[in-house]
């Protein structure tokens, strides 16, 4: 049951930041205890793996917090995020090998985790890239760093604590979603009262 907590926190942590879980899944992974990696995931913790999630986790900080180029960042990590929370998710919940991936053909079903990571991590991400671009709209794109990094944020405390202490992912994981989807419905609403205020304005007679 843990074990499927770490894999839930890990592939929502995705959605937000593809490389934040899988940075935290190898570090701690090879440094530490807290989450020993079956043979078919220890590549994970290799160093250059390690080194290349960095240099990718670094390119997407800084893309992320660019108004424009963040929504284009979201069309390239619509592929990415969902691939990224399948491997954490397999990684953390340590209940299939890559070998049984290959074989999802069989029909074994041995390979649950891994769609069960792609498709929390795509909502995340769903919820994410839908409500990037009426929060860029709604503040001039100023708001696009200040958002970034309070998802970053996210994704790295989700990360670790779906690691080192995965009961809290029961609670962490649905006031993520429900703080995501109130944001955005609150922007939403706000651009619907100033759309509605310049109606009237217009309206008024000279």
């Amino acid at each position: 049951m843990l074990e499927v907590l770490t894999g839930t926190g890990l592939a929502s942590a995705a959605g937000l930041n593809a490389y934040v879980p899988l940075l935290a899944v190898g570090l701690l992974a090879r440094y530490t205890d807290a989450l020993p990696l079956s043979a078919s995931w220890q590549w994970l913790e290799h160093p250059v793996v390690l080194g290349i999630v960095a240099l990718l986790l670094v390119v997407e900080l800084v893309a992320d917090k660019i108004p424009a180029v963040d929504s284009v960042n979201d069309v390239i990590q619509t592929f990415v995020r969902p691939t990224s929370g399948g491997i954490t998710f397999g990684a953390g919940a340590s209940a299939i090998t890559t070998d049984e991936i290959a074989a999802a053909g069989t029909g074994d079903g041995s390979w649950w985790p891994v769609v069960c990571g792609i498709v929390i991590a795509l909502v995340f991400h769903g919820l994410k890239a839908l409500a990037r671009p009426v929060l860029n709209t709604v503040t001039a794109g100023a708001g696009a760093p200040v958002i970034s990094t309070v998802e970053d944020v996210i994704s790295t405390v989700v990360s670790v604590l779906a690691i080192l202490l995965p009961v809290i992912i029961l609670v962490v994981t649905p006031l993520s979603i429900a703080a995501i989807v109130w944001v955005w419905r609150a922007r939403r609403r706000r651009r619907r009262r100033d759309a509605a205020g310049e109606a009237a304005g217009d309206a008024a007679p000279a």
